[in-house]
């Protein structure tokens, strides 16, 4: 699949913003303790991937209630669904000069009932893309950092109406965004999650 920028700025995928606050004293009390246990900018970029993974619980697995989309309260409360993972990852990357895009996926739910939209992020080296699923492993979920073919969660199956979103945003897209800042608890945002983008 050939992945395709929202925009031509590459300057615009290091940005910081609301969401992606990499200017925010958390992200950077985070990424500069990642920075100074590694030697060059592949290294952290893992670091960063990992602790996003295996340090921040994906709320739907630890049963948190809390919704966070913004990437400093992602990081300073631990707690995440998909999107806000991914939030705090840009924002950790984008931190240390690393490019990194917002990406998505169309899922069948497990139970067969619908589809929700998944969070991705995309990190520049060498002058290609590479995605990247910070969600969280779990029983049936082995998602790892690569530069060398993706190790996603998922890979979606065209037969049943999943889709890889081949656009590479900047910021957030308005319809994850939406529902995020929307849900008092993440039970409500379970019910309000996008089926598609």
């Amino acid at each position: 699949m050939e992945l395709i920028q929202n925009t031509v700025d590459l300057s615009a995928y290091l940005a910081a913003d609301e969401v992606i606050d990499h200017d925010h004293p958390v992200v950077r009390e985070v990424a500069a303790r990642l920075a100074a246990e590694v030697e060059d900018s592949y290294a952290y970029a893992r670091a960063a991937y990992e602790f996003v993974r295996d340090g921040i619980p994906h709320s739907a697995d630890s049963g948190d209630p809390r919704v966070t989309w913004r990437a400093s309260d992602v990081l300073e409360r631990r707690t995440g669904i998909c999107f806000a993972k991914a939030h705090a990852l840009t924002a950790l990357l984008r931190a240390e000069d690393i490019p990194t895009a917002l990406c998505y996926q169309r899922l069948a739910h497990d139970d067969g009932t619908g589809h929700v939209v998944h969070g991705l992020v995309a990190v520049r080296f060498n002058g290609a893309w590479h995605r990247q699923d910070p969600r969280g492993n779990k029983p049936g979920v082995d998602a790892r950092f690569s530069l060398d073919g993706e190790r996603l969660a998922w890979v979606p199956d065209p037969e049943s109406n999943e889709v890889d979103y081949p656009v590479l945003y900047a910021e957030p897209h308005p319809v994850v965004l939406g529902v995020l800042r929307a849900a008092p608890d993440r039970r409500y945002l379970w019910k309000t999650l996008p089926t598609a983008l």
